[in-house]
């Protein structure tokens, strides 16, 4: 059902592909950590100039935990407020940071990591976690991504 080589049109079209191939593959499935962990395969193999693609989930105690995820080994704990992740987490709104060198409290878990877009999961008013994504290049996320990634959280969320 999956196929890299599927990707041939406009960087439009090609999201558009994607958030179809996550519906079809979400469709009648119910569990929670099998949804997230294709959500993340799927945005692993589409998104080019990318090291690192997750999620974090928000624990009982407040803070968000590792989840799902594609890449080298992450933090497994960060407070809300802290970082990119836990700022977008406290403030429910999408944080692109074109440098995370020049982000206050960056918290360096992949020292190759120079942008990063974390997207808020919400359902209703509440916080579930963020997805993050972390690129080796700045500049990597723009407008258009942070659209599409926005759009396609939000396929996600009815099936969470």
């Amino acid at each position: 059902m999956f196929n890299v080589e599927m990707y041939t049109g406009s960087r439009e079209e090609n999201y558009e592909l994607v958030k179809k191939q996550l519906s079809a593959l979400l469709h009648d499935e119910p569990n929670q950590i099998a949804n997230l962990s294709n959500a993340t395969a799927i945005l692993n193999q589409f998104l080019d100039r990318v090291n690192w693609v997750g999620f974090y989930l928000l624990d009982t105690n407040g803070e968000l935990v590792l989840g799902p995820f594609q890449g080298l080994p992450a933090c497994v704990r960060i407070p809300l407020g802290k970082g990119v992740c836990g700022t977008a987490a406290l403030k429910k709104e999408t944080e692109r940071v074109q440098d995370v060198n020049q982000f206050p409290g960056h918290i360096a878990c992949d020292a190759a990591s120079q942008s990063e877009i974390v997207i808020p999961l919400i359902k209703g008013e509440q916080l579930i976690g963020v997805l993050d994504i972390d690129s080796p290049e700045t500049n990597r996320f723009d407008e258009l991504d942070q659209q599409k990634l926005e759009e396609f959280v939000d396929i996600l969320m009815k099936h969470i």
